[in-house]
């Protein structure tokens, strides 16, 4: 939750520290990592969702209602503006083996099917990847993703559907599932 208080004379927000919290971190870097963003920019990525949400502050607008979404949001805007401006040079699935803890056990089945899927979502078009991360890693209802990406529920779960049903159809195809 953002965090601050009121002064007299200082504008409405003064920031006392951190406007994210640990686990709002852990949730943007996710964002981001599965958004296709290379492990060296998630640092990188994380200041500009602390920079834009201290700027929202700052300029006198309220913070959002839900700051853990609106900044998986602002991380998977900022994931698509990463592609916009770059060709990925690693896979998904390697930046999505590198986000397991070293220590977690994980069978042979679980790693095909993770990479299978990573594959999968590295194939989508932009806007439909964006919802399924959104929804699917960040634990985003479809009400608070059409808020926050100001499109129309019906937008987000026909983006959904047609998402899964790729995935699956590739998943299917390549004898993963």
């Amino acid at each position: 939750m953002l965090r601050g208080r009121t002064r007299r004379g200082r504008g409405p927000y003064v920031a006392d520290d951190d406007p994210l919290d640990a686990a709002q971190e852990r949730r943007v870097r996710a964002v981001l990592a599965l958004g296709g963003v290379p492990q060296a920019d998630l640092p990188d990525g994380v200041q500009q969702v602390r920079l834009r949400l201290l700027e929202r502050a700052a300029s006198g607008r309220e913070a959002p209602r839900d700051v853990s979404a609106w900044a998986a949001v602002v991380a998977s805007n900022l994931a698509m503006d990463w592609h916009r401006a770059k060709r990925r040079q690693e896979r998904l699935g390697e930046r999505l083996a590198a986000l397991r803890p070293a220590e977690a056990p994980s069978g042979e089945e679980s790693s095909v099917l993770s990479l299978a899927v990573a594959r999968g979502l590295d194939r989508l078009p932009d806007a439909q990847r964006q919802v399924v991360v959104l929804r699917f890693y960040a634990d985003l209802p479809v009400r608070s993703i059409a808020e926050q990406l100001g499109v129309p529920e019906g937008t987000v779960k026909s983006r959904l559907h047609s998402a899964v049903r790729t995935l699956r159809a590739r998943l299917h195809e390549d004898e993963v599932v």
